[in-house]
């Protein structure tokens, strides 16, 4: 039976799989001389392309022997697809030998190849033919030259392009967008987001918020986050991309709260979360201890089998162990089928910040025997480990091991670690040294951790001069002024105090507020101190009475040196009852049945009674306490945490 021309037509629009294109093609050359048409000729090229057998259609191509513009473009087109785009300028050169000259459909892929390749030299000569050829006034031309400009860092010609188009779409302004949002010029591309708005009939849409989202997740400025909101809101919220690029640029500011709600909504808008949505809102769960959520989110990656997937399980096992489940972060670590340097790093991290320091140490051995070089990234968490677990002699091995053996030159973030390590010993003279000798200027997180070793420590002397350098270095760093407040309170000088709050106020600068959530029933619940804004903090209040007195039982008396306030000590003792852990804590004990576990995450590291608090309270409740903290993780159980008080 000979295959019908309508046939071969109607099968190949379809866009059949490979197996079924053979077939198709062995009968086009046994039953007759369709592949003499040119429309069949071409339709089996695309087909081709569309399963990436790039070499099958480049075959086809050569082998017609009567070649129009319409061939070379479905040539150029394939290449450009394919991401082959050095040959698909090549093939356009040989337009010219074939004495066939391009049209509107040649440029806007001959400008895509130049794009992708970043070749301005061809990008030029192209933009000077359209010139020529009159194709300047052409939409897709128009577009294909502004990403072109873009690619290759020339704004100015391809605002130009932009400015004198005589018509618009909405590529032409995301493309606009994306040239300045690439190349760094964020407060442009917000501009051309905000002038499309105003003076365009055009509406953003998911392209826009794609080509934005480089500006906005780079930004620190709550005014632009609440721009891309307001246009997620109004204009883009129907596209899968919209929802994943919004949530990055929660995630990227610091917003894992909005993230998260942001992905709830998702179901009521018929929207499916995809990879890229997972990868995105799991370093919120993370951020905010979210663990319920995080491991329904897991389930549904199972559910829709989007593992095995590297970003995934790298995701998976950071926001299991940011959520201080280290069992199921590492069960998700031993089921990987590859791991890069990433997922073995976040598991030598995980085992750090809970002060497992041996254990943090053996698994970055492992990784050295498993085969793979350890990067500068992945000596940070194993020198943090050696730091949070007092492993003195091991963290100066690792120190020299990158340095003399792998040849890694230290990068600030390793020198703060080996200022922690000493200062945390107790060497706080040799840590002191440490810095003078290093060949880098220490910043503020190298001066930080000496100061706030020197405040553990009691050292006025040294502690003084890394407040000195902290106060020049980040003036506006409200941690560094309370670091030095609590050495001068720890020490009885309330006039120091004072003076160093005057300086705060002269200089606008405001202490962080500390700010405890909680997860429950798949809602997150944040604390402040003294916070009576939450439904249930009559409640709360009256539990805490009753605990803190339990407290007193047990000989609790309150750490008044993590008070900084030059009061009488009862009132000193009042104001570190309502520090938001000690009110997170009592939230979840009248809210969930007797031994439920406690998981709490703070912005700032625990104080003193705090830690004392939550030792006792988990005696007098029996239920064990994760709370984590800006430094670490402390596993209080049994009157015990996994810190051994140092911190």
């Amino acid at each position: 039976m000979l295959i019908t021309e309508d046939f071969c037509v109607k099968i190949l629009d379809k866009c059949p799989d490979i197996k079924q294109l053979k077939r198709i093609h062995c009968r086009l050359i046994i039953d007759g001389n369709l592949l003499s048409a040119s429309h069949i000729a071409l339709k089996l090229m695309k087909a081709y392309s569309e399963c990436r057998q790039i070499a099958v259609t480049r075959q086809l191509f050569d082998e017609f022997p009567q070649k129009d513009v319409v061939f070379f473009n479905v040539m150029i087109r394939s290449y450009v697809n394919n991401v082959f785009y050095d040959r698909a300028l090549h093939m356009y050169r040989n337009m010219f030998k074939f004495n066939i000259n391009p049209d509107h459909f040649t440029v806007p892929q001959v400008l895509k190849a130049c794009s992708g390749s970043e070749n301005l030299w061809v990008g030029l000569q192209t933009h000077v033919a359209v010139f020529k050829k009159g194709l300047h006034s052409n939409l897709y031309v128009g577009n294909g030259l502004i990403t072109m400009y873009g690619k290759c860092n020339r704004l100015l010609e391809g605002r130009k392009v932009f400015d004198e188009m005589p018509s618009r779409d909405a590529v032409s302004w995301n493309a606009m967008v994306a040239a300045y949002a690439q190349n760094g010029i964020f407060d442009l591309a917000l501009e051309v987001c905000r002038t499309m708005i105003k003076s365009s009939s055009l509406k953003p849409n998911a392209g826009t918020m794609a080509s934005l989202s480089p500006a906005v997740t780079s930004s620190t400025s709550p005014n632009n986050v609440m721009f891309m909101k307001e246009m997620f809101m109004n204009h883009a919220r129907e596209s899968l991309v919209s929802w994943n690029v919004m949530m990055a640029v929660y995630v990227h500011n610091s917003l894992p709260t909005d993230a998260v709600d942001l992905y709830l909504q998702m179901e009521t808008y018929g929207i499916s979360p995809d990879s890229v949505t997972v990868a995105s809102v799991l370093p919120a769960c993370g951020d905010l201890s979210a663990l319920l959520l995080g491991r329904k989110i897991h389930e549904y990656v199972q559910r829709k089998r989007l593992l095995p997937n590297l970003i995934l399980e790298n995701a998976l096992i950071d926001m299991y162990a940011k959520c201080g489940s280290l069992n199921e972060a590492r069960k998700v670590f031993d089921k990987m089928g590859t791991r890069d340097i990433v997922s073995w790093t976040s598991m030598v991290s995980a085992y750090g910040m809970t002060g497992d320091g041996q254990t943090a140490i053996r698994v970055f051995s492992e990784m050295q025997d498993s085969g793979l070089i350890p990067d500068s990234i992945s000596f940070v968490p194993v020198l943090s480990a050696c730091s949070h677990a007092g492993l003195l002699n091991q963290g100066k091995q690792f120190f020299k091991l990158m340095t003399e053996e792998y040849k890694i030159v230290p990068r600030l973030e390793h020198l703060a670690c080996m200022v922690d390590l000493l200062g945390r010993s107790g060497r706080i003279d040799e840590a002191y040294d440490f810095i003078r000798r290093m060949k880098t200027n220490p910043n503020d997180r190298i001066w930080g951790a000496l100061l706030s070793a020197c405040k553990v420590h009691s050292n006025m002397d040294i502690g003084l001069i890394a407040a000195d350098h902290l106060l020049q270095l980040v003036p506006e760093q409200a941690g560094y002024y309370v670091l030095l407040s609590n050495i001068y309170a720890k020490a009885g000088r309330w006039k120091d105090v004072t003076n160093i709050r005057s300086i705060m106020k002269a200089r606008g600068v405001k202490k962080v507020p500390g700010v405890s959530n909680v997860e429950l029933n798949n809602q997150v619940h944040s604390f402040l101190a003294g916070d009576q804004s939450h439904p249930q903090s009559k409640e709360i209040y009256q539990e805490l009475d009753v605990i803190v007195g339990k407290m007193r039982e047990l000989g609790y008396v309150a750490e008044t040196d993590s008070a900084l306030h030059d009061i009488e000590e009862e009132d000193k003792g009042n104001h570190l009852a309502v520090h938001s852990e000690k009110l997170a804590i009592v939230f979840v004990i009248i809210n969930t049945k007797p031994f439920t576990l406690i998981r709490i995450t703070k912005n700032l590291r625990v104080c003193e009674d705090c830690h004392i608090a939550a030792k006792l309270i988990s005696i007098i409740v029996e239920r064990e306490i994760i709370l984590r903290d800006t430094n670490r993780f402390h596993h209080f159980k049994n009157g015990i945490c996994s810190c051994g008080d140092y911190w």
